[in-house]
């Protein structure tokens, strides 16, 4: 096939594109850059006209769903394949997002379920996250880099206080208001793997919310109040207060490294090591880290992140907070270690860190197994097989 592939610089790109290549497929990276992902006229003209300049295109693809790509597809009469690595992802909520010419593939199968709820005559397909199975075969890390990237425990991410409107809601809401949504989001702190959030939220909340806010949507945007609340504003603080939680409790406790951009002042006994390189460190920090966090955004539903198998696919030892997908595809104790609570955590790092010859196995053992049942080209042969014949 020939395959144009819509690039805006996610990590992800180059990997997927490796694997179409070494199934056989050629690949046409469009670059130009997106100011607007609805509107952008200049864009869609020059994608048009890039496509127009090609001979028997299959479909266009890119990560994430980006409603200009699926109008520029609509106008071509192409199939347009979108993967989502992000959730949550406000252009799903566009009226070009069910059109017929779509096919959305969902890492995680709640957010999956939901979409397919909303537009059940719609291309909507749950496929999972992968790993790049030649990222470990190609990993060398010299004396220096060892001793540079090592750590008994290290987190790469944001903090999430950059991210999110808390700070808004919180100086437009009356106190009534703002304690009920603190307490939704202080109970689902201490819940790991089930997110209630937006079950928690009332009608009543909603209109009040609206109301405080302003709220407005896009002409051509689907207005669901309740779950863009969910996600936006209480997701979003309660990933920051878990994360920082999270980080502190261990920290206290144990050596910890962070790569990150966000403040880290409220982080005493963390070792802030600044950004992470995608490609010439990230893989690095991940092998070389005795023990690799995985503290899942609290937007994510039920899914796996892409930092969950990155970690593996260099045979890095990796402990998540639990996610319900997570034991469908690796067996905890075996390939993955799972913690269902702070003090959970704590009990889990001490251990491990004092058993390597079964933190080593089980990283050993969830790299094969990603390797294995993760690829990339496993993935883009499930795509593939939705498109019409």
């Amino acid at each position: 096939m020939k395959i144009i592939f819509c690039y805006w610089d996610n990590l992800i790109e180059p990997k997927l594109t490796s694997a179409f290549e070494n199934m056989g497929h050629t690949v046409m990276p469009f670059r130009e850059p997106l100011r607007e992902k609805d509107y952008d006229t200049d864009y869609l003209t020059k994608l048009i006209t890039f496509v127009r300049a090609q001979s028997d295109v299959s479909f266009i693809i890119s990560i994430n769903f980006i409603p200009i790509i699926s109008r520029a597809c609509g106008f071509l009469n192409m199939p347009y394949l979108s993967w989502l690595c992000d959730c949550p992802c406000y252009s799903l909520y566009s009226n070009t997002f069910a059109e017929p010419h779509n096919y959305t593939f969902f890492f995680d199968r709640m957010h999956a379920e939901r979409f397919q709820s909303i537009y059940p005559d719609a291309n909507i397909y749950y496929l999972p996250g992968a790993c790049d199975a030649m990222q470990y075969d190609n990993l060398f890390i010299t004396g220096e880099e060892y001793n540079r990237y090592r750590s008994d425990v290290s987190f790469v991410g944001s903090l999430y206080a950059e991210k999110g409107a808390h700070a808004r809601i919180s100086q437009s809401l009356p106190p009534y208001l703002m304690g009920y949504a603190d307490g939704i989001i202080n109970a689902q702190l201490n819940v790991y793997g089930y997110n209630f959030m937006e079950d928690a939220i009332t009608d009543a909340f909603i209109e009040a919310f609206k109301k405080h806010l302003d709220w407005h949507m896009a002409p051509d945007y689907l207005d669901d109040a309740r779950s863009m609340i969910a996600d936006y504003y209480f997701g979003y603080r309660c990933t920051m207060l878990d994360r920082i939680n999270t980080l502190r409790a261990v920290s206290e406790r144990f050596d910890t490294d962070l790569y990150t951009t966000s403040d880290t002042s409220m982080l005493p006994d963390i070792h802030n090591k600044g950004i992470a390189d995608t490609w010439t460190m990230l893989p690095k920090i991940y092998h070389c880290s005795k023990i690799n966090l995985e503290i899942t955004s609290k937007t994510f539903k039920s899914g796996m992140t892409q930092r969950l198998f990155d970690i593996m696919a260099v045979g890095g030892f990796v402990i998540s907070n639990y996610q319900s997908e997570i034991p469908e595809y690796f067996t905890p104790g075996e390939d993955v270690v799972l913690y269902e609570s702070i003090p959970d955590l704590l009990d889990k790092i001490s251990y491990y860190l004092a058993h390597e010859d079964e933190r080593n196995r089980i990283a050993e053992n969830g790299m094969a197994k990603a390797r294995k049942y993760h690829s990339y080209e496993l993935r883009i042969a499930e795509m593939l097989k939705q498109l019409p014949a």
